[in-house]
């Protein structure tokens, strides 16, 4: 059984209704409001078709037809043809038979969104001094939404393969860097997380909100967070927030690894000491 409409065909459709009083006798000065509000649709409608394109590509994929593609947005697959037709010119999408994957236009225009660009470069001889002084993976990680998404990632010699990846996302209240920068966040931010419901994601996820927020003030209090299987079974986290000037959470640094490698308490010094040091570093 397929499943139902997607968000992006939910949106398609409310775009395409038109707009209250079109086919009957209307002043010039409407009709012109008329006009302009088509096009923004129209606009609107297209920009919304390419996102979620380009957003049906996941891990792991390589390459997706047609179908696969009109299957996960939504799309007719008339739509996907032409859509896709236009990306492959442009360089956003590359022919793979008669499948398509991302182009290398995206990779050159991720480059340059440099809202956290400064943060990555600055964080890295940080990121590296950790792992090689604990031999662990070690992540920094910022805030979006009620997610976090990983900046960097730095995987220890000795470390196991972990799920983890540059650019990948994770509710924040299971992860240990998502805990330590809800810390140190306004309460609106964490009011955003609750609203949206705790998830459970891992077999220990904090799921209650009262919990979570007794576990957030000890966390301010001691400036290290801790994850005990609450992304996935085995998974175990130290991290620490990094802080700007006004003490809000920036960003937070992570070591990862299995419960049965890795013990937090004795690797949480050396990823708070880290946290503190880039936090001072930054401007």
């Amino acid at each position: 059984m397929l499943p139902g409409p997607t968000i992006a065909a939910r949106a398609f459709r409310v775009l395409m209704r038109p707009p209250s009083g079109v086919g009957s006798t209307v002043r010039p000065g409407v009709r012109h409001t008329q006009r302009m509000c088509a096009a923004e649709r129209d606009d609107g409608m297209t920009a919304a078709r390419i996102a979620a394109l380009l957003g049906a590509f996941r891990p792991g994929d390589q390459a997706l037809g047609a179908s696969e593609l009109a299957r996960r947005t939504g799309l007719p697959k008339s739509s996907v043809h032409r859509l896709t037709g236009h990306l492959v010119t442009h360089g956003l999408l590359e022919r793979d038979g008669t499948a398509v994957r991302l182009g290398l236009r995206l990779f050159e225009i991720g480059q340059l969104a440099g809202r956290e660009r400064g943060l990555v470069d600055a964080a890295r001889p940080y990121l590296a001094d950790l792992r090689e002084a604990t031999r662990n993976t070690v992540h920094l990680a910022v805030l979006e939404g009620t997610e976090v998404v990983y900046l960097d990632i730095v995987r220890g010699p000795d470390a196991p393969a972990l799920p983890s990846r540059i650019g990948g996302r994770f509710p924040a209240h299971a992860t240990a860097v998502g805990k330590a920068i809800l810390a140190h966040s306004p309460a609106s931010v964490l009011d955003t997380v609750l609203a949206a419901g705790l998830t459970r994601v891992g077999p220990r996820t904090i799921t209650a909100p009262g919990l979570l927020r007794r576990q957030l003030t000890r966390i301010r209090d001691e400036g290290v967070a801790y994850e005990r299987e609450e992304s996935g079974v085995g998974v175990t986290c130290a991290a620490s927030p990094v802080l700007g000037a006004t003490g809000r959470a920036r960003a937070a640094i992570s070591i990862s690894g299995w419960s049965n490698r890795v013990r937090v308490e004795r690797v949480s010094p050396a990823v708070r000491t880290a946290a503190l040091a880039l936090s001072r570093a930054l401007p």
